[in-house]
């Protein structure tokens, strides 16, 4: 009969390959939103079924793991973890359907989009990567970096949305442009904000502080309690 460490090892390398997966999905997104690229977004909507059926496959799959009786208390927070990141990720998926869905049928909108919304794009996918990353290899250090990160893109929304009004306030463009940026702004906003969640949990599997509620938000977490 599988230990439970070795069932937990398997489910492990499902939601991180998970996590390759949802950032392939949001990587199209953006590039398909850029570029105005149809098929690339109905490509995104593809892929979003498979991580839907992957997420509900991995949900099923760690109530077994719960029922094993375990008691130690690192072993408990790996579990919560792993469902807990993987409905970050499947909504994270979500946002990127988001933005995708505006492209298909709509390549008529052809507004050069704000410079500083290419640099919020790229630094949204870098904390994606990055929360993935530092989940995989238990780096709370990155994850802390993720984290602080958070405040420069809640920056860029601001901007963006601000800007949008204003255009469409002097004329120079369209409510139906300013519609747009904002839904993609917003989008990739509660990508981030996810991206984030799964760096709180990582820092809560490692240390098992609950980092959310906390006024400084992060702290040197402990060593895990061996298995």
């Amino acid at each position: 009969m599988p230990s439970f460490s070795s069932k937990l090892n398997e489910l492990q390398t499902v939601l991180h390959a998970q996590g390759d997966r949802v950032l392939t999905l949001v990587t199209l997104a953006i590039e398909s939103y850029f570029d105005h690229d149809e098929t690339k977004a109905r490509t995104v909507v593809a892929l979003d079924d498979e991580i839907d059926s992957i997420d509900v496959a991995i949900e099923r799959a760690s109530i077994p793991l719960l029922a094993m009786g375990q008691t130690n208390e690192h072993a408990i927070r790996q579990v919560l973890t792993l469902v807990k990141v993987n409905n970050e990720l499947e909504r994270i998926a979500d946002c990127g359907v988001n933005i995708a869905e505006q492209v298909i049928g709509h390549q008529h909108l052809s507004d050069p989009m704000p410079p500083t919304f290419r640099v919020m794009a790229n630094s949204v996918l870098g904390m994606l990567r990055d929360s993935n990353r530092a989940l995989a290899t238990s780096n709370a250090e990155l994850a802390r970096q993720v984290l602080l990160f958070d405040d420069t893109v809640d920056r860029f929304r601001n901007e963006l949305i601000l800007q949008a009004q204003e255009q469409v306030a002097l004329g120079t463009s369209s409510v139906r442009f300013a519609f747009r940026v904002t839904g993609a702004t917003r989008n990739m906003e509660r990508i981030a904000d996810h991206s984030t969640n799964i760096c709180e949990q990582t820092i809560y599997l490692l240390s098992g502080k609950i980092v959310r509620h906390r006024p400084e938000g992060w702290s040197d977490p402990a060593p895990p309690e061996s298995d």
